[in-house]
């Protein structure tokens, strides 16, 4: 890699989502490049109760990242509206092996940290082979953020199928943002590429998406409920997943008591027989008032299935969510890749005939069909298919990663081929 070393690459925090996604891929992104860069108006777009500037979670992993790379860092606190970040060192200088990382407030996802930090360690690998281990510690139940969950059941089984990226992890303690506060911890292991070592796709780009990509195994179940509630949803998601899924084995894996009224998460993960998998999930966040465990668990159980049902029903190989996870490895890869997911559908309706339009696998996927011609995207503002995240990913990957080009609406890239000697 040749960057600039002198001039900072400005970035308008305000573009597109506007948040701290946009934050955490340029400083990975940076680290990754030696590429200075500059944020101005830093989480623009949350000045409400969310609040713009950094959070304690951008903190700590700019932090860490100042620190592995040797970068100069201005307005590295929590509030600050404006960064530059000046690293030096590329992932391969790093000699340590074992690192704990420890975020301001039990608010701060550890799955965020860990994006932030993780492209530039999968390039730090060395000559001995040996794994890099992190213990990180924050929130692993947190709004507008990864759950644990999430990470452990979609993202890193996906980089596992689609990159040969393997991640063992583990969850040492678990932290919400509400109830009594205390730190979770999340434990990670990998192997970093090896010297001189491309990500690379681990089958064709453009594999036919087929009906068996979408014939359903299973549905996994994750339920962090108090436990007045476990039974009734458990009841509730049952019967829903019945419904809409007819034939699919659901599987409830991890029930477990949150030790709080107003701790209620609900993950869903539906697998194909081919290995695709979507996720879904709630973190409820309205007033309980004086409901009842079954309505509580009605309403839960109808808005996860729903959205569910929403997002297979547009027949993606990814999830909205996976997605734009997966943006940054698409960059940084060796040759083309496509995670393609489609529009969203136009009118769904939960009811018992609605199970008859997702069990019908010879429904067409001509959507899904990739182009034989190859339209090149223009990429000065967020641009492609997918969430406003997703668009905003690709946008600050294509300033901080130029050689890889996308194309067909964000459909298709071909990847920088980023290595280290």
């Amino acid at each position: 890699m040749t960057p600039d070393n002198n001039i900072p690459l400005q970035l308008d925090g305000r573009t597109g989502e506007g948040g701290g996604q946009l934050v955490r891929i340029a400083c990975a992104l940076a680290a990754v490049t030696s590429q200075p860069i500059r944020i101005y108006h830093v989480r623009g777009n949350r000045e409400g109760k969310r609040g713009g500037g950094l959070k304690a979670q951008h903190v700590a992993a700019i932090e860490w990242l100042a620190d592995a790379t040797g970068a100069e860092v201005d307005g590295l606190t929590v509030g600050s509206h404006s960064l530059e970040f000046r690293p030096s060192l590329p992932p391969t200088t790093l000699e340590r092996r074992k690192f704990n990382i420890v975020a301001g407030s039990s608010a701060s996802s550890t799955s965020l940290i860990f994006q932030a930090i993780f492209p530039f360690l999968l390039f730090a690998g060395t000559t001995s082979g040996e794994p890099v281990e992190l213990e990180i510690h924050g929130g692993t139940n947190v709004s507008f953020s990864l759950s644990y969950e999430y990470l452990d059941q979609v993202l890193l089984p996906s980089l596992q199928d689609k990159f040969g990226i393997i991640v063992e992890r583990q969850l040492k303690k678990r932290s919400w943002a509400i109830g009594p506060l205390r730190q979770a911890c999340i434990w990670l292991r990998f192997q970093p590429l090896a010297p001189g070592q491309a990500l690379r796709l681990q089958e064709p780009w453009n594999r036919p998406t087929t009906t068996e990509d979408f014939k359903l195994k299973r549905i996994n179940v994750s339920m962090l409920i108090p436990h007045t509630l476990q039974e009734s949803l458990e009841k509730a998601l049952a019967s829903d997943l019945g419904q809409l899924f007819p034939g699919v084995d659901t599987n409830f894996a991890v029930i477990e008591d949150s030790r709080h009224d107003a701790r209620m998460y609900t993950l869903l993960v539906a697998q194909s027989e081919t290995g695709l998998r979507w996720g879904r999930d709630y973190l409820y966040d309205r007033a309980r008032k004086n409901k009842t465990p079954g309505a509580l668990s009605s309403e839960i159980s109808r808005k996860v299935c729903k959205d569910l049902f929403e997002e297979i029903t547009i027949r993606g190989v990814v999830d909205e969510y996976l997605q734009d996870q997966l943006v940054v490895f698409q960059a940084l890869a060796e040759g083309r890749t496509s995670f393609h997911r489609g529009a969203q559908p136009a009118d769904v309706v939960i009811d018992s005939g609605a199970s008859d339009d997702i069990s019908d696998l010879d429904a067409s996927i001509k959507d899904l069909k990739l182009e034989k011609r190859m339209r090149k995207d223009s990429t000065h503002e967020p641009f492609g298919e997918g969430s406003t995240h997703t668009t905003t990913v690709r946008w600050v990957a294509s300033k901080l990663l130029p050689a890889a080009q996308w194309y067909n609406n964000g459909s298709v890239c071909d990847g920088a081929s980023v290595s280290f000697p």
